[in-house]
């Protein structure tokens, strides 16, 4: 569940990652690009940026999984 204190760009981005597969293939390959769709702080850029580095490092079939939890761990500190 995504927190509903998010902001709205951050909370439709993470929403569409974890429901559209070919979207977080996507975000990975050109996370500018995608980025620049959504109405994002600096802060919330970083922090996607960050998440996507960490699901560089997860395995294929827990990739929306590991995108949303490290966004969250991120949101929540």
């Amino acid at each position: 569940m995504i927190p509903r204190d998010m902001a709205q760009g951050l909370r439709e981005l993470v929403g569409r990652a974890m429901s559209d597969p070919d979207f977080l293939v996507e975000l990975q390959r050109s996370p500018n690009a995608l980025l620049a769709q959504y109405e994002l702080s600096d802060d919330e850029r970083a922090t996607i940026l960050q998440a996507l580095a960490r699901l560089a490092r997860a395995p294929a079939g827990q990739h929306p999984y590991a995108f949303r939890n490290a966004l969250l761990r991120r949101v929540a500190t």
